[in-house]
């Protein structure tokens, strides 16, 4: 957990954005935009030691907050700026906000994603029925391009975070929480751009100047951090919280964290993966890496939270299936489920299936078997054998490693 340089204020004046401008959204979107349930989590309160309370952005129709503030947006243009056409950069879920709505009100969308974005964020972009362009190796190199494209052709361009009709709409999502918990004591939002932590903390302040406000970035951009302390942590490589690799914070939204956010915390690429897996296995819900780093920050360092109420934003829920299979597999893996062992066993008739009946007596379920003989440095009567187990926990892996070491056998997990 990092903390702020300095203790957030609650004085809302001289922001460029007001508690009226979020307010006056609401009544723009209502009706068009989901009003996500935020419901108690009896089972994550208790593994976390905070009474908690998750709002299910996830459950917007694009999976997504980012369509409150691309409809507050695109609301506000003129009739000519709506028939000359918007462009957008994004990463996916301010796509699919953009193009949807934005069919909706008749208004042409070109969307520019960087390369490296989730298909399934490409394809549902392009089912909303705006044109996309995939350029650009980064958000910064996408949005370049989609202002060179979009100036060239007469076209507006929607910010997904630096614009305060954005950060009004993603406001929304306070008013909301509060609304149906007033008592909560903390809220925790993802930082990308800021545009979400922006919005949620001036809709809060103005309600509940006490309320902490937390935010959350992957430790691989940690692009807020370094704006508001000056640093220079690195920011890259591939995350699992793609929604928020952001290089550079926005001019506006920093300025609103720096006055508003208590602290923010910067959560790895395993709490990151923790936190999806265990959203789905416990409230049955799917979150993309980003929608779960608010979880994944509390459950890093729970004595933070400790008996408070706590807001957690689940911000979107766009994630590749395949890449849900490869958490999960892994998130079992790190639990001790799911152990890949190797053995050097003699190359003779019956050393497998005696192999396999010591792990069925021990109550080990094999998933995988590799009966290695030619690519092997061990000798030419010897051959090696990978398995993959299944147990119940490390526990019961370690009983399983003990019953193979009293048969004589040397098994080793890889």
């Amino acid at each position: 957990m990092a903390e702020m340089s300095q203790i957030a204020s609650s004085d809302l004046s001289g922001l460029p954005v007001t508690p009226a401008d979020i307010h006056a959204a609401a009544e723009v979107i209502r009706g068009a935009v989901v009003e996500t349930p935020c419901s108690y989590s009896r089972t994550l309160s208790n593994i976390c030691g905070c009474d908690l309370w998750l709002k299910f952005e996830n459950l917007q129709f694009t999976s997504s907050f980012k369509e409150r503030g691309a409809l507050n947006r695109l609301t506000a243009l003129a009739p000519e700026e709506r028939a000359r056409g918007v462009v957008a950069m994004s990463a996916g879920n301010h796509a699919q906000g953009v193009a949807y709505h934005a069919r909706r009100l008749g208004i042409p969308a070109t969307i520019v994603m960087p390369v490296g974005t989730p298909m399934v964020k490409v394809e549902n972009t392009r089912h909303h029925g705006a044109e996309v362009v995939v350029t650009g190796a980064t958000l910064e190199e996408a949005a370049a391009f989609a202002r060179s494209h979009g100036e060239a052709r007469g076209m507006i361009f929607v910010h997904p975070y630096d614009d305060p009709r954005v950060i009004a709409g993603q406001g929304t999502v306070g008013l909301e929480m509060l609304k149906a918990v007033p008592e909560l004591d903390t809220l925790v939002v993802p930082i990308g751009g800021g545009g979400l932590i922006s919005g949620i903390a001036i809709a809060a302040k103005s309600l509940k100047p006490s309320l902490r406000i937390l935010g959350v970035e992957a430790w691989l951009y940690p692009s807020m951090y370094n704006a508001v302390h000056g640093g220079n942590l690195p920011a890259r490589g591939d995350t699992l919280a793609e929604g928020i690799a952001v290089k550079s914070p926005g001019r506006i939204t920093t300025e609103i964290v720096r006055s508003l956010v208590d602290d923010i915390a910067l959560v790895n690429e395993a709490e990151l993966e923790r936190a999806v897996a265990t959203l789905i296995s416990i409230e049955k819900t799917v979150v993309e890496g980003a929608g779960a780093a608010g979880l994944a920050a509390i459950m890093s360092d729970p004595t933070r939270f400790a008996g408070e109420k706590v807001g957690l934003v689940l911000s979107g829920g766009n994630i590749d299936t395949r890449l849900i299979a490869s958490v999960l597999t892994r998130e079992l893996a790190r639990e001790g489920r799911l152990t890949q062992l190797s053995l050097d066993i003699p190359d003779r008739p019956g050393q497998l299936a005696a192999v396999a009946a010591l792990l069925a007596e021990a109550g080990a379920n094999i998933i995988e078997v590799s009966h290695q003989r030619t690519f092997s440095d061990l000798p030419a009567k010897a051959t090696l054998l990978q398995l993959v187990i299944e147990t119940r926990d490390s526990a019961h892996l370690d009983e399983v490693m003990a019953k193979l070491s009293a048969s004589g056998l040397s098994a080793r997990c890889t």
